[in-house]
């Protein structure tokens, strides 16, 4: 951007009268000729650059000259201002406005001119940006004139101006919003029509007059705002950015309107019925009739695979049996409700291809319940336990009763029914108890140091072997283990089925209670001598 206006102004901005300046603060003043000096160092620098570097350039202006509006700003509201000073300031930052409102006017000019090639894209951006830039200085001419009326200049003439001003611009935007929304209506409508067959560059110019009525209202609002500030009638304007965004709002307001559509809309659906009912009628009943065929489909699927993954020779598990016959039927019935609603008129290929990438957002949304799946796949897969397993995983002990590809549930030995997170069971040590034929039951069992080491092997010998459920292959194991402070203690192992583990453990319990009772064996109990001594 080429500022040459504007530098002969900002040198000219320090030259201020020694006299009104040394009635302000030391420090309010150096900030002034500093921020002064600053900007008009920057224009001269911004005259001699070009490309991405004058966009950097006006950057700084517009921060360091925002600034020095603060500054001033900030001195204006303080009790002690001096008055001929500030006034002296307002009246700068009033000439400066006008030059840079004459130079954006001026550069718009020159892109406009410019209009009719092949990059009107960026030349529309390009120009929206420096609409939207006027917008902006005229709002500061608005302040600015505020800050002369605190301080008791005449500013009623430039209000004026100001006021006219906007009035002018404000007609403007109206009709190009108007236009702009003429066309919109005109682009949709064309790419309505083409339907499937829309090609790009409709698409794209429907994007293009969206942006840019929404640019257009936004710079008829701001300016609108402006001129109820300065007192002027703005109803017709309020009426045009209404009809942008509120049209529907409006019209409802309005009875007569509402049941004029409603006949409208009445009348339209009931051609609409009479010339497309049979065929939608048709339509939903082949559709239904795809689905009812896919449900049988799918039954009878479910039914070959269960035989099938029953009888197969890979022994499959009983949850990974569970597990193909719910895919199958599944996947079946899918397919046939895919089938259904293309015969519906609705496109598989865009339809196939949201789902996917509803899958990918699902996925990062859901990433432990992916973890879980992940888990229940690689337990199907390895089988570490079955449906009816007795099992002791991520501390929980009981037996497998139902699994899901994300869930386990297990029911306790006390009947409790927990559902546990696979991957909680997966990334755990899991003890399948039932997963061997043969389990041993280990007891201890203490006789008295006075008692016969030999009699009491002999009964306990006599108890275990005695028992049903005591399995003879493996034998066994009875030996004296321990010497304890208090006992001489025996383990007892038997071997039993897995399902019979207390049944065992309970009754050789108490046998050897009863027992040793009757022979006079005695079970001790921790004893300990206490002496006394006296000094």
């Amino acid at each position: 951007m080429n500022m040459r206006l504007l530098i002969p102004f900002l040198l000219s901005m320090s030259l201020l009268s020694p006299t009104a300046a040394l009635a302000v603060s030391d420090e309010f003043r150096s900030n002034v000729e500093q921020l002064e000096h600053t900007i008009a160092q920057d224009l001269k620098a911004l005259s001699q650059v070009k490309g991405e570097l004058v966009a950097i350039s006006e950057y700084r202006v517009n921060q360091k000259t925002a600034e020095l509006r603060q500054l001033i700003s900030s001195e204006i509201e303080a009790p002690d201002a001096d008055r001929a000073y500030l006034q002296t300031l307002v009246e700068n930052q009033l000439s400066f406005i006008q030059q840079t409102q004459a130079y954006l006017s001026k550069d718009i000019q020159k892109l406009k001119s410019n209009l009719g090639g092949a990059n009107d894209a960026e030349l529309l951006l390009a120009l929206s940006n420096r609409e939207r830039e006027r917008d902006t200085n005229f709002k500061k001419e608005l302040q600015t004139l505020d800050w002369g009326s605190k301080l008791g200049m005449d500013t009623e003439p430039r209000r004026a101006e100001l006021k006219q001003a906007l009035a002018e611009r404000a007609d403007r935007l109206a009709s190009l919003v108007n236009y702009t929304q003429e066309q919109l209506k005109h682009a949709v409508d064309e790419a309505r029509a083409a339907g499937k067959d829309v090609s790009a560059e409709q698409t794209a110019r429907v994007s293009d007059l969206k942006a840019r009525l929404e640019q257009n209202s936004l710079s008829l609002s701001t300016v609108v705002g402006l001129m109820e500030e300065l007192g002027a009638d703005t109803t017709a304007l309020k009426q045009v950015l209404f009809t942008v965004s509120g049209d529907i709002t409006q019209d409802v307001l309005d009875i007569d309107l509402v049941g004029s559509l409603l006949g409208k809309w009445l009348s339209v659906a009931e051609s609409q019925a009479i010339e497309n009912g049979p065929r939608v009628l048709f339509k939903v009943f082949i559709f239904l009739l795809i689905l009812f065929v896919a449900s049988l489909v799918a039954k009878l699927v479910k039914s070959v695979v269960k035989k099938a993954v029953s009888n197969s020779k890979l022994k499959f598990s009983k949850l990974l049996q569970d597990f193909f016959v719910s895919l199958s039927a599944k996947g079946v019935y899918t397919l046939g409700l895919l089938i259904a609603l293309s015969q519906l008129g609705f496109e598989l290929g865009p339809l196939l291809a949201g789902f996917g990438i509803a899958g990918v957002i699902i996925g990062f949304a859901l990433q432990d319940t992916l973890s879980n799946f992940a888990s229940g796949m690689m337990i199907l897969i390895y089988r570490p336990y079955d449906v009816g397993d007795l099992i002791s995983a991520a501390g929980v002990t009981g037996r497998v009763s139902h699994m899901s590809l994300v869930s386990t549930t297990i029911k306790t030995l006390d009947n409790q029914r927990l559902i546990i997170p696979n991957n909680k069971i997966w990334g755990d040590t899991i003890n399948n108890i039932t997963a061997e034929r043969h389990r041993r039951v280990d007891m201890t069992f203490g006789i008295s140091y006075g008692d016969n080491v030999e009699h009491a092997e002999k009964i306990l010998l006599d108890i275990v072997n005695k028992h049903p459920k005591v399995l003879k292959d493996p034998g066994v194991t009875v030996r004296l283990h321990l010497l304890g402070e208090s006992s001489v203690d025996f383990v007892v192992r038997p071997w039993v089925r897995p399902d019979d583990y207390w049944d065992v453990y309970w009754d050789v319990t108490k046998a050897v209670k009863q027992r040793f009772d009757a022979e006079g064996i005695t079970i001790p109990f921790p004893q300990r001598d206490v002496h006394f001594y006296r000094s």
